[in-house]
């Protein structure tokens, strides 16, 4: 029997309460040397003389869902983690808020900062994520990444 792949979606926002959260909760692991964090923040980027005002976060939810552990399953055999937390957000992000944190713990601090590293960028080329950026005057385009 197949069990069910972790949700990784959030709705809105990623608060910072949830950052600080998964870093109490690792704080009686002993056998933990380093965690390495990414927080993707949206940009208030100025396009065709129009400011971005938000993101909009839609997902083929099932399919990501599914390739996400497949993508967890590759770094976990690749690195020595003592665990490795994603959550993105679905729905409606404004500019500054939080909309990816990757979070990766190992024994030692390479490990998890390749690991992590790594997460992001296939988190980028791989999900079925896609973001429709709202402007300020109301009016939208579907944002394509870029892998920088």
């Amino acid at each position: 029997m197949t069990s069910k792949p972790k949700n990784i979606f959030v709705q809105g926002a990623i608060s910072p309460a949830l950052v600080a959260e998964s870093l109490e909760k690792h704080a009686t692991e002993q056998n933990i040397g380093a965690h390495e964090i990414f927080l993707g923040q949206v940009r208030a980027d100025e396009i065709d003389g129009r400011k971005v005002a938000a993101i909009q976060y839609t997902s083929y939810e099932s399919m990501a869902l599914t390739q996400m552990e497949e993508i967890r399953e590759r770094i976990l055999s690749t690195y020595s983690l003592a665990c490795m937390h994603v959550y993105h957000s679905l729905g409606t992000v404004r500019a500054g808020q939080l909309c990816l944190f990757v979070f990766a713990s190992s024994r030692h601090r390479n490990e998890a900062q390749q690991a992590c590293r790594d997460v992001v960028e296939l988190i980028k080329k791989e999900l079925p994520i896609w973001g429709e950026e709202i402007f300020e005057d109301n009016s939208s385009q579907w944002k394509t990444n870029a892998f920088k």
